[in-house]
């Protein structure tokens, strides 16, 4: 195996990445070393400081005890899990990650690791923000279950969200949004919010539209709220839960049953698509400063 490289954070005030060499991996018992062809950026690796990275594509490298669904050689994508087991070699942004079985997919041969690489924390995560990867995700996810999903997008990409299974969506930016979102959902089945950008904004808009709908929901956000609400009181939602107890039936249908079918017929889309803003480790930081900038209908991926 060649020499293992990782993007380092040695400190939380540390700036920039530090790139430099980490142990070499083995695949232990339901594991999977992959040779990383391609990582992509989340909010979370600029929010969080940690060794990150949860988007890895690439090649299965080595199989553990127990692992039955692949081989070396194998084309994966692994939502790398380094957040929950504190472990640097479980995140994503080095040459050799370890990823645990339960979330690693196969990809096929049309598939690009670029494109690829764009889907597995979204993939766990997972109606605001449609056309971010969480909530293109979410759609679609939805849509295969039989939800009718209703979202929010710039009107530049309503199109792609509607592509992606949303019955209806609208402007995040209009005057009348919330109105316009709460006649949609008068006289329906109305059973809960993703909201996929976790700001103040989107917080107060989820409360004003239950309360002219009258109504209590579930309520799952990828940050907590900062104030309190009369309506409800938003989950934090921790994407590796869906492989922990009681949640562990949900992780084990979504990436062993139903993705890798999904994205070999061409049912379920890589989306966002890709934009490449790197070539190796050593891009890692600028691709990460980018994403904190703001990018819309795509997601930040560096080539390794």
């Amino acid at each position: 195996m060649a020499e293992n490289k990782a993007a380092w954070i040695d400190s939380p005030s540390s700036y920039p990445l530090n790139i430099r060499g980490a142990p070499k991996p083995s695949a232990g018992p339901g594991e999977i070393v992959i040779n990383n062809a391609a990582v992509s950026i989340n909010p979370v690796d600029w929010k969080i400081q940690f060794i990150l990275g949860e988007d890895a594509a690439g090649f299965v490298e080595e199989v553990g005890a127990g692992v039955t669904r692949f081989k070396k050689g194998d084309r994966v994508i692994a939502h790398c899990h380094g957040l929950m087991t504190r472990n640097p070699a479980n995140s994503a942004f080095q040459c050799y990650p370890v990823a645990t079985d339960s979330l690693v997919s196969p990809i096929p041969d049309s598939m690009t690791f670029e494109e690829a690489v764009v889907l597995p924390l979204a993939i766990s995560t997972a109606c605001a923000g449609g056309a971010s990867s969480v909530g293109a995700t979410a759609i679609q996810l939805a849509a295969a279950s039989g939800v009718a999903v209703i979202s929010t997008a710039s009107p530049a990409n309503h199109k792609l969200v509607e592509s992606l299974g949303a019955n209806f969506v609208f402007d995040y930016k209009s005057p009348t949004v919330v109105e316009d979102i709460t006649t949609a959902l008068e006289k329906t089945d109305f059973i809960g919010v993703y909201d996929a950008i976790g700001e103040d904004a989107s917080f107060d808009a989820v409360s004003a539209i239950l309360d002219r709908l009258d109504k209590k929901v579930p309520v799952a956000s990828v940050l907590p709220s900062s104030k309190s609400t009369e309506r409800f009181s938003p989950s934090y939602v921790v994407a590796f839960a869906i492989i922990q107890e009681p949640n562990q039936h949900i992780g084990e249908w979504i990436w062993k049953r139903f993705i890798p079918e999904a994205l070999k017929s061409g049912s379920f889309q890589a989306k966002p698509d890709p934009l490449v803003s790197g070539y190796g480790l050593n891009d890692v930081q600028s691709a990460m400063d980018k994403q904190s900038k703001g990018v819309s209908a795509k997601k930040i991926v560096v080539t390794l």
